[in-house]
């Protein structure tokens, strides 16, 4: 396994060969800005559609919209994970696809076939955008590729069909370009917080647990971009399945040699808190931390308690996949 070297993080070398890691973060707000803009016009001739009896969501952020929407929309709201569509849709329904792939144009296409009212995020020349195309449907043109962008924008027009709370990609957009700033590249890794989160990461499987709705969905993709920078175990679960794993780790051994024998890996307990959690939320933070603390585990925290649920999310979002990108610096995978 590569040897995490702190001196990576702050090399001006190493960081400018590292620019296809970092650029894509810190471009994140201008990506949302401009699809925003480009599918202003789209949005905008949604206002006064009628509502439908249900929405059914597909596509790699589908279970986000679910999350923020399924509280507030006035129909029922599904995150249909499979290929097709639930047997009952029809022409009552409206089917929300996101992005392309297979999937998608197996949703599209059986969703026309339906009869149903459909909205899609794609690139304006791409064959899911083509072979959608009916009075039926109403393109969102998002040509960055980005998941969460494509989302993002998706909640701001069913906020203009009357079907969820508004969503402001202007503030969204701040909050990803404020985490850009405080992580960037150029700042010490003493002032850091991303960094200091990879320096916390060295030689560590990281437990990610996020307390509410939105923060366990970042802790999941959060774990996907960690396992993807390090090639480690790394496990994003409830509060009960990281408390077993934490009653099973034991405390270091103080006597320990470090210099003898090979690095014991041993977790590292990091919680997101969005300020959106309950009482039952707090509980389990509590007793996270403190049966972290009884197996010598160390606890480090992504939090952001400012702004809209979804300004919320994109910080704390924000911050792990930056985490990410320095601990792939470090251990000098950055080519991978």
């Amino acid at each position: 396994m590569p040897e995490f070297l702190d001196e990576r993080l702050d090399d001006p070398v190493v960081l400018e060969a590292s620019d296809h890691v970092l650029r894509p973060l810190a471009q994140a707000g201008a990506r949302l800005r401009r699809d925003a803009a480009d599918a202003r016009a789209a949005i905008a001739s949604l206002a006064g559609e009628p509502r439908p009896r249900a929405v059914i969501a597909v596509g790699p952020e589908a279970r986000l919209l679910r999350a923020v929407l399924e509280p507030v929309c006035p129909v029922p709201f599904v995150a249909w994970p499979s290929l097709g569509l639930p047997g009952w849709v029809g022409p009552l329904d409206l089917v929300v696809v996101l992005g392309g792939g297979q999937a998608a144009l197996t949703c599209a296409h059986e969703a026309l076939r339906r009869g149903s009212r459909l909205l899609v995020t794609a690139d304006e020349e791409s064959d899911l955008a083509r072979r959608s195309a009916s009075r039926a449907t109403t393109l969102l043109p998002v040509s960055t590729n980005d998941p969460l962008t494509a989302a993002i924008v998706a909640l701001i027009a069913l906020h203009e069909w009357g079907l969820g709370t508004p969503v402001s990609a202007d503030a969204v957009a701040g909050a990803m370009d404020a985490v850009a700033v405080e992580s960037g590249h150029a700042v010490d890794v003493s002032a850091n917080p991303a960094k200091a989160v990879a320096l916390e990461l060295a030689d560590a499987q990281p437990l990610i647990w996020g307390g509410s709705v939105l923060a366990a969905r970042a802790s999941r993709r959060i774990a996907e971009a960690l396992r993807t920078a390090s090639g480690r175990v790394t496990l994003a679960a409830d509060a009960s399945e990281l408390l077993s794993i934490l009653a099973s780790t034991h405390p270091r051994d103080p006597f320990a040699d470090p210099f003898e024998g090979a690095t014991e890996e041993r977790p590292v307990l990091m919680i997101l808190d969005d300020g959106l959690g309950d009482a039952a939320d707090e509980e389990q933070h509590e007793a996270l931390a403190g049966n972290a603390l009884v197996a010598d585990v160390r606890v480090c925290t992504l939090s952001h308690a400012g702004g809209s649920a979804m300004e919320r999310y994109a910080t704390v979002l924000a911050k792990g996949r930056f985490a990410a990108a320095y601990l792939q610096i470090g251990l000098g995978r950055e080519h991978r």
